[in-house]
């Protein structure tokens, strides 16, 4: 079982238009509002692709309760850690006509010290549990609370380690690095959290730095461009994979669906180092497939032969 984490989860709101026009007014449909937040996204796919998966998220307000109450409708396997601040919203307005997305999020609200140590302990009961439904990856996804500290992701990472489990982490600035500093097993920037972290606009050079700071694996998605990875065991080698045409849609989603395929490759216990080609073919095809479906969280059912299309190289 793949066990995702989303310390600041959101209500996702989407809203489709013909045309978005700074200033004008819109007639909209309703939206479409569910659960979200990179971790809750990361497990819906894996449950798509028919992959165990586990959400932990924090859930507070009115808000937390639609968040929750939509989780357990849809069926998706989760744990709340109840919260007092409201959870945040997410807002999304896909411009069909210009296929772009606008997204408006906001930050969230401040964790108690005991709430976030309530969240540490759900992480650490869930990776020490044995049987059938032992945790094969951790995977921590998304931005912190307002006043969380840098290390969250981190003192996760070492929990994982401690109980033999690989991580991979999706973060941005401080919380990222120290991921990197207790030797996490993947992570997965964009092209934008890459130049924010690193402060270089090569993504080849970012994800070498990232290396030297104690990383064992970067995946930089670079969107229309595809992603490259590089290897601490070979950190000479970069490795590139793109589709051979663009791809028009919502590409809200499409960073978690690269990282539930990188989840997928770390949770397979073959001896040796994970096929780093087959992990970013099918990185490079799910992410796409998601930029073709409606909302954050799905693959359009055209993943499977994307991922023959993948063109890579290496350099």
């Amino acid at each position: 079982m793949i066990l995702t984490v989303t310390p600041n989860p959101a209500i996702d709101v989407t809203y489709a238009v013909d045309g978005l026009a700074p200033g004008a007014s819109l007639r909209v449909d309703a939206p479409a509002v569910r659960a979200g937040g990179k971790g809750v996204n990361v497990a819906r796919v894996l449950t798509q692709v028919g992959t165990d998966a586990l959400a932990v998220v924090t859930a507070g307000g009115e808000t937390g309760r639609e968040l929750a109450a939509e989780l357990a409708t849809s069926g998706l396997a989760h744990r709340v850690v109840p919260v007092a601040g409201a959870t945040r919203r997410s807002v999304a307005l896909v411009d069909r006509a210009a296929g772009d997305t606008t997204i408006l999020n906001e930050r969230g609200t401040e964790l108690a010290a005991a709430e976030l140590d309530a969240l540490r302990a759900a992480v650490v009961e869930l990776l020490g549990a044995e049987g059938p439904g032992r945790v094969s990856c951790l995977v921590v996804s998304g931005s912190l609370p307002p006043g969380a500290p840098a290390g969250l992701d981190a003192g996760l990472v070492t929990a994982a380690h401690d109980a033999g489990v690989p991580a991979v982490v999706d973060a941005v600035g401080p919380p990222l690095l120290a991921a990197c500093a207790v030797g996490v097993d993947l992570v997965k920037p964009n092209r934008e959290e890459l130049v924010a972290t690193t402060g270089t606009a090569d993504p080849v050079a970012g994800a070498r730095a990232l290396l030297e700071a104690g990383a064992r694996r970067v995946v930089v998605t670079l969107g229309p461009d595809g992603m490259i990875v590089v290897d601490a065991d070979r950190p000479g080698d970069v490795l590139r994979a793109r589709l051979p045409r663009a791809l028009r849609g919502n590409p809200t989603g499409a960073g978690d669906a690269a990282v539930a395929a990188a989840a997928v490759s770390l949770a397979d216990r073959t001896p040796g180092q994970p096929d780093l080609a087959a992990l970013l073919r099918r990185a490079v095809a799910w992410s796409a497939a998601a930029v073709l479906a409606p909302l954050a969280g799905e693959l359009d059912p055209a993943y499977r032969a994307l991922e023959r299309d993948v063109v890579l190289t290496r350099s």
